[in-house]
């Protein structure tokens, strides 16, 4: 699924995902999300998490947006805090647990939505005046000037926080993921990531085919 993008400083991972197998938990997967959470814990701290270098792409990526990401943080950044204050990462679902380990592992935002939800075409830009959606755990989020993926419905997804109408649920059967990484984020290591995405997605959702591709 191509994404047109109007955003500088940016390209996007697409995984499209099929015949996913819902799942609230699953049990091979969870202690693979401890494992990866403690080795995150372990390599940073608050202070030296802000120095990294995913991180500091990202905010970089967000600067050029015209956004503060101290003000609205990156939502890879935010899972990342949570866990090095060991908080812990969310278990919400197997697909949405998926996309959130590869977005600590990365440190990029990862966006993932029911692909049955989404009428393309797909364009990442600013949100217009007036546009808002409800953002799953949040109220209204107000969306004029800040980034967001929209549909022929209007905006669905952000790197901040996503919407509900397009969030994964238990009548998910197909999944969406999209990838927010810096520019100049080597293709290669993008590439690598996709793949583990498509790998678990088989390994612990059960997807029967998956897809990736870059928008630039």
């Amino acid at each position: 699924m191509e994404i047109r993008i109007e955003l500088p400083g940016v390209k996007l991972g697409v995984v499209e995902a099929d015949d996913l197998k819902f799942a609230l938990v699953n049990a091979e997967l969870a202690p693979q999300m401890d494992e990866i959470c403690e080795r995150k814990r372990r390599e940073f701290t608050l202070e030296s998490l802000a120095e990294a270098e995913a991180i500091r792409a990202v905010r970089g990526m967000f600067r050029e947006w015209d956004m503060d990401p101290s003000k609205y943080r990156p939502s890879s950044e935010a899972l990342l805090r949570r866990v090095v204050q060991e908080k812990g990462l969310y278990r919400v679902s197997n697909v949405v647990d998926i996309c959130n380990i590869g977005s600590i592992e990365t440190g990029w935002p990862f966006g993932c939505y029911d692909r049955a939800r989404i009428s393309p075409p797909i364009v990442l830009r600013h949100g217009l005046a007036g546009e808002s959606y409800e953002g799953i755990g949040k109220k209204t989020w107000h969306l004029e000037g800040r980034p967001v993926l929209a549909d022929a419905q209007g905006p669905f997804g952000s790197p901040i926080s996503d919407s509900t109408r397009s969030m994964i649920t238990e009548s998910a059967t197909a999944a969406l993921t999209v990838i927010y990484a810096p520019a100049q984020a080597a293709s290669i290591v993008l590439e690598a990531a996709m793949r583990k995405l498509c790998e678990r997605f088989a390994q612990f959702a059960g997807a029967c085919a998956t897809r990736f591709s870059i928008s630039m």
